[in-house]
């Protein structure tokens, strides 16, 4: 696979959201259904390896690219990463007190409701494809409580989760 073409895609993808996890979709439209360079699976464990370690949030587009073109390709999707963020005050320079106009606003709003949306329409599948039996379904229910109901922090969930996942595995 041609790492440019890896970089491109990550970059439209990291350009193209106001939230870390608002790239999934296009990462798996573009990696997954269109250029079939990953499987669900492994857009899964990218995202997995991604968020488990300290920093970013949308650091899993660097495992993306490993899994696509190797170490070329995650050093592309660091590239990737970090592109927007050279681009961020030149934008604010440009953008000022236009960001404070109500339509401005309402659009701001309106491509964070799309964005959920899409995120929701990848999300999908791929939970289609890492939930295969009682225990990850009951993990899932548990882990959704425990963030949407609760003030626990992510670590503990993750951490709980992973703790019953293996026990499920000795058991």
């Amino acid at each position: 696979m041609n790492v440019f073409l890896i970089y491109l895609l990550l970059l439209k993808a990291t350009l193209t959201s106001f939230s870390v996890m608002a790239t999934l979709p296009v990462v798996r439209g573009d990696f997954v259904l269109r250029y079939h360079l990953l499987t669900d699976r492994q857009l899964n464990t990218a995202v997995a390896a991604g968020r488990l370690g300290p920093g970013p949030n949308g650091l899993y587009v660097v495992s993306v690219g490993y899994f696509a073109g190797g170490v070329p390709g995650a050093v592309a999707g660091w590239l990737a990463m970090i592109t927007p963020a050279f681009l961020i005050i030149p934008m604010l320079r440009f953008i000022g007190r236009r960001a404070e106009h109500p339509r401005v606003k309402s659009v701001i709003r309106t491509v964070l409701l799309a964005g959920a949306g899409l995120l929701l329409s990848a999300s999908v599948p791929l939970a289609h494809d890492a939930v295969t039996g009682v225990v990850t379904v009951f993990i899932l229910i548990a882990s959704f409580a425990a963030i949407a109901f609760t003030r626990i922090d992510s670590i503990w969930v993750i951490l709980g989760s992973a703790a019953v996942g293996l026990l499920s595995l000795v058991i």
